[in-house]
């Protein structure tokens, strides 16, 4: 019954962007409930959709934060184990979105796949890898304002 609530209530594609909010927000999508849906779904979706419409902004200062505080090379290392930037990421500090833009620009989730054999790696790589097709960005703009802040 509220599925068919839903569907009358929102376009294929809201639809489509309402599971992926809900989704994207947990921590761990493969647990999640129907009835966490149903009850924080729409605050969820709502939430989400403020995120994606200021991402650039979301992503500057995300990215400012994480290279004020780190030196470039540093960010992306896995000698000392988990990365800067998976812990950032796992501290709340950074969001799944500006992981899966740096995971565009910089494909880095495939070498950390090969140097890191850990559960806690596995899920958040399972999570960027799966969110990535539904994340629409324009790559060459997010790779502009990178530049500006690193350089």
């Amino acid at each position: 019954m509220w599925f068919e609530k839903v569907s009358r209530q929102k376009t294929d594609q809201e639809v489509i962007d309402f599971f992926i909010a809900n989704f994207a927000s947990c921590s761990d999508p493969e647990t999640l409930w129907i009835g966490d849906i149903i009850k924080e779904g729409e605050g969820r979706y709502k939430s989400w959709q403020k995120k994606i419409q200021s991402l650039s902004y979301l992503f500057k200062e995300e990215s400012e934060y994480l290279f004020g505080e780190h030196k470039f090379e540093d960010v992306f290392t896995c000698k000392k184990g988990h990365p800067v930037v998976l812990r950032k990421f796992l501290s709340g500090n950074i969001s799944l979105e500006t992981l899966v833009i740096y995971d565009r620009i910089f494909l880095f989730g495939n070498t950390f796949d090969k140097k890191l054999k850990d559960p806690v790696w596995e899920t958040v790589s399972r999570r960027i890898k799966k969110y990535s097709p539904f994340l629409q960005i324009n790559i060459f703009k997010f790779k502009k304002i990178l530049k500006e802040i690193i350089l």
